[in-house]
């Protein structure tokens, strides 16, 4: 009777863990094609192929990577862009401090797993809940393993693509960075508030944008989202 119980509890976890990994594996090859957006974006605004495909490297934050390009490419310069991306990447270290004891992890596997910290593998995780420990950390893992090389080798494709084709103004390339950053944002305005946080900012980022230095727009819009929040609580 023990023996059957422990064999069918080994054959539940299994199953969990195989559903868990599809799941993490879909989202990854999602997210991760999407890099090829972000790679004709960072060629559009000025950046080389190599400097492109270092900023998905090291940096790996999709938004904060969109952020920065789209201040450089409106003219903005390095701490305008660097002030950008810092302010959208702020909310990984909230996800860290979340995802630390889960993962109980030391040493260099720590550092990895503070890299592959994004909004896709601590969400994946966190839907694992109800599968156990073991499947939320193979959700963080898969899917952020999944997501960092899919969305470096689609960068590639896209940076690469861009070049050859010339002139990036010349193909429309350099409306790349809004229209990516869009699709970002789009999909998870899924509730009122946050759409009227997103059009309050559009309205107002055009208001201030004969007034700031170029790409300071976009920063000066943390300011909407910083009232319109605290009026909501």
């Amino acid at each position: 009777m023990g023996d059957s119980l422990v064999s069918r509890q080994t054959v539940e976890m299994a199953l969990h863990l195989t559903a868990t990994r599809r799941d993490a594996l879909s989202v990854g090859v999602t997210v991760g094609t999407y890099g090829v957006a972000f790679g004709a974006a960072g060629v559009a605004a000025g950046f080389s192929v190599l400097q492109t495909c270092l900023f998905s490297l090291i940096t790996f934050t999709g938004a904060s990577q969109f952020a920065a390009v789209g201040v450089v490419a409106a003219g903005g310069g390095p701490w305008g862009a660097v002030g950008a991306a810092t302010l959208l990447g702020t909310r990984n270290a909230l996800y860290g401090l979340q995802m630390a004891p889960l993962l109980a992890q030391r040493s260099w596997r720590r550092v990895l797993g503070a890299h592959l910290t994004i909004d896709e593998s601590t969400g994946v995780a966190l839907a694992q809940g109800p599968r156990g420990v073991a499947a939320m950390r193979e959700g963080f893992w898969w899917t952020g393993v999944s997501v960092y090389v899919l969305w470096n080798l689609f960068t590639l494709a896209g940076a690469l693509g861009a070049r050859s084709l010339g002139n990036p103004a010349s193909w429309g390339l350099d409306a790349a960075v809004p229209a990516a950053f869009l699709g970002l944002v789009w999909p998870r305005l899924s509730e009122r508030f946050l759409r009227v946080v997103c059009v309050a900012s559009m309205i107002f980022a055009l208001l201030v944008t004969p007034w700031l230095p170029a790409g300071s727009a976009i920063i000066a819009t943390v300011a909407v989202a910083l009232v319109l929040g605290w009026r909501e609580r």
